[in-house]
Parts: structure tokens; C-alpha cells; sequence
């Protein structure tokens, strides 16, 4: 019998009130405000987004993460890819939603963490390894006393590396958090961000893992364009492979460099098709048999709600056409004995990637995912 593939889908634990939000852009703000306040670009441009009922939900509440796990199992999602923003040991931000998980054991849901290793800026800032988190709300700030950087990742020595093993390790021993092979699996964003430090790091965090009750750290990390190999495991991060971070041919790489060019110049976003987007990522995941690498999928991409004008957009994406193409990504995880198919995204709102129900589709991309389940797990 073939194996089941399990979808994971990327979770955004930002949806709380925390101190630095509330400085950096303003009391109570959260990613809803940047949702609420988006405006269209173009005639029959799906902007702003609403959640079905108007659930802004607020994830420092526990029945509103049993809501979502609920959901998530209903629509056969088997656990959440939870990003991780450990900055240094000093810092570590929206960490609230995975500890309530961890510590409620009646949310019903498996889980691992997708660690986002990168500083936040200010939109000024030119910083390498950085997001400048919600720039339409940056109103061109550009205070002196400040130098642009409002979390610094730093990943310190040993015995800070061995502070966030301390701080992960109660997750890590969770019966719900992702193992493989007595592994737990921890995934990095940004692997070519000081290759040759995370190397070490998880050196000593697999030596930390084995004198636990494992049998090492599973580490995937996310394929990149400068080719920098940080572990034996990666996953292909979609819609980026496709659209935004090209890895392709050159000509495709010419045509998106003029058109980033004249969007910039008119001031317009940069608009991909959703079909031309999704056949290139089931062209590479046909060409990628490597069993070691992990294929992602994408519900779609919209950041309008963060970047403005300057958001990019795919284009043409509904639940038949993302169902379609999901069947196809699951049916080559299995073919090449992929076990973990991940997914763009389960709440990523602001970016317009996300499963959970709006006033538009309700329900429909859930049911796409169902439905693409069972067909290749029957």
C-alpha cells in the first residue's frame, strides 16, 4: 500500500496584541488592520479580503485555536508549519499561539515550527536577511535616533544556541509536534542566511537532541537561489519557487526583471498568473524526484494589505483550478515517496495565501483540500 501523504499547512501566529506592535505601528495593531484597510488596485481586484462571519479572531484565545485545529482535521489537514521568530536570546516575538498549543493538549492538531531567520526593518532600511514587516503602515518613518531595525536577528554563540534549544525542547516533546525518525523536524526560511553558523548550531543541537530522548534534530531547509546546502533535507517554498524568487531559465528571469521594472516605474504591482504559476511548480516537482526534497503547494498570493502598490499578485486563482493542481502536487509526492506535502498557507491573510473561510469562497478551498486528500489517499 502506498504511504498517505500528510499536508502541512504554514501558519501565521500573528493575529495577537503584543508591546512591540503596538510601538512599532500603533496601539492594538495587528495584521486585521492591514486586512481591513486594503483597498483594490483594479477593476475586479478581490480586495479587502474578509474572514466568513467576520471572524477577526484573536489567537491569545484559546477557542480560537481549538476552532482552527478543529477546522484544520474536519478538511483533512494533518498539522501546522508554525512560523518561529526567535530573533536572539534576548528576543523572541508572537510566540503566544504555539505555547497555548503546547500547553493545551486538547488542541487537537500536530504542529512544527519554520523557523524565520531574518531581522525586521523599517521600509528605508536596506538590510540584507531582512522584512520590512507592514510598510503600508511605515508612513516613510524615518527617525534619526533609530537605525531602522526593529528586531535583530543574532544568532549568538553556544550558549545561546543553547538557550532556544531550552526554549523548544518542551515542544519538541510534545506527542503532537512532527517527528520523523525519533526526529523532531525543525524547518529554516532563510538557510543561506550565515550557512556556515547554523551548521554549527544544529551540530550542537543535534548532540543537545541525542543526549535528550531523540535521535537528533530533523532539519529541512527552504531551497534557495544561492544554492548554500545547510541540511540533507529541504522543501521548495511556493509561490516563491514559481513567481517571486526565480531559480529558472534565463529568459524567464529576463521577462520578470523588465516586468518588475516597469511596474516599479508606473508604481504598479507585479502581477503573475495563477495556471502559469502553478504549471511551473508541478513541472519542477516532476523534474525533483530527489526523495529528500519536499514539494509546497499554494492557495494563492496577494499582498496587497501590506505592500499596497507595491503588492504582488497572482492572478486567476479559484478552489477548482488550486484543486486540480493540489491533486496533481500530492500525486507526485506519492509517486516519489514524499511523505509531507507543505502548503501556502493556513491564515496568511495579509498576503492573501490563506484555507480558512471568507465572505468570497466560504469553505470551497477546504473542500478542494479534502477532496485532494482522499482522492490520492484512497
Amino acid at each position: 500500500m502506498e504511504n498517505k501523504i500528510k499536508v502541512i499547512a504554514n501558519y501565521l501566529p500573528q493575529f495577537h496584541r503584543i508591546p512591540e506592535n503596538d510601538k512599532w505601528w500603533g496601539e492594538g495593531f495587528t495584521d486585521w488592520e492591514a486586512v481591513k484597510n486594503a483597498t483594490p488596485l483594479f477593476k475586479d481586484h478581490d480586495q479587502p479580503r474578509r474572514p466568513m462571519n467576520n471572524y477577526y479572531y484573536d489567537l491569545s484565545d484559546i477557542s480560537t485555536l481549538k476552532w482552527q485545529a478543529d477546522l484544520a482535521k474536519k478538511y483533512g489537514i494533518y498539522g501546522f508549519g508554525i512560523y518561529h521568530y526567535w530573533f536572539n536570546s534576548e528576543q523572541i516575538l508572537l510566540q503566544k499561539p504555539a505555547e497555548l498549543i503546547r500547553d493545551n493538549k486538547d488542541i487537537d492538531i500536530h504542529y512544527l515550527f519554520i523557523w524565520d531567520n531574518t531581522s525586521w526593518t523599517r521600509t528605508w532600511k536596506r538590510m540584507r536577511f531582512s522584512n520590512d514587516y507592514a510598510p503600508s503602515f511605515d508612513n516613510n518613518v524615518t527617525d534619526e535616533s533609530s537605525d531602522g531595525v526593529l528586531a535583530r536577528l543574532d544568532y549568538g554563540k553556544e550558549e545561546d544556541w543553547k538557550k532556544h534549544f531550552d526554549y523548544i525542547l518542551p515542544f519538541f516533546k510534545d506527542d503532537r509536534y512532527i517527528k520523523i525518525n525519533n526526529k523532531p523536524v525543525f524547518v529554516v526560511f532563510v538557510p543561506h542566511n550565515d550557512t556556515k553558523t547554523l551548521k554549527k548550531m544544529f551540530d550542537y543541537w543535534n548532540y543537545l537532541a541525542q543526549k535528550d530522548e531523540f535521535d537528533g534534530i530533523f532539519v529541512i531547509s527552504r531551497t534557495n537561489i544561492e544554492r548554500k546546502i545547510l541540511s540533507e533535507y529541504s522543501v521548495v517554498y511556493e509561490p516563491a519557487q514559481s513567481t517571486l524568487v526565480q531559480d529558472s531559465s534565463i529568459l524567464w528571469k529576463i521577462i520578470l526583471k523588465i516586468n518588475k521594472s516597469i511596474n516599479r516605474r508606473l508604481n504598479k504591482p507585479e502581477i503573475y498568473s495563477y495556471k502559469h504559476a502553478w504549471n511551473r511548480a508541478i513541472n519542477y516537482a516532476k523534474h525533483t524526484k530527489n526523495e529528500k526534497i519536499f514539494y509546497s503547494g499554494f492557495v494563492g498570493f496577494d499582498d496587497t494589505a501590506r505592500r499596497g502598490e507595491k503588492a504582488r499578485i497572482i492572478k486567476g486563482g479559484t478552489p477548482e483550478l488550486f484543486e486540480k493542481y493540489f491533486i496533481k502536487l500530492l500525486q507526485l509526492s506519492q509517486k516519489y515517496e514524499k511523505e509531507y506535502v507543505f502548503l501556502t498557507a493556513w491564515n496568511e491573510w495579509g498576503e492573501g495565501a490563506y484555507l480558512e473561510p471568507d465572505t468570497r469562497y466560504g469553505t470551497a478551498y477546504l473542500e478542494a483540500v479534502k477532496r485532494a486528500i482522499d482522492i490520492v489517499n484512497k
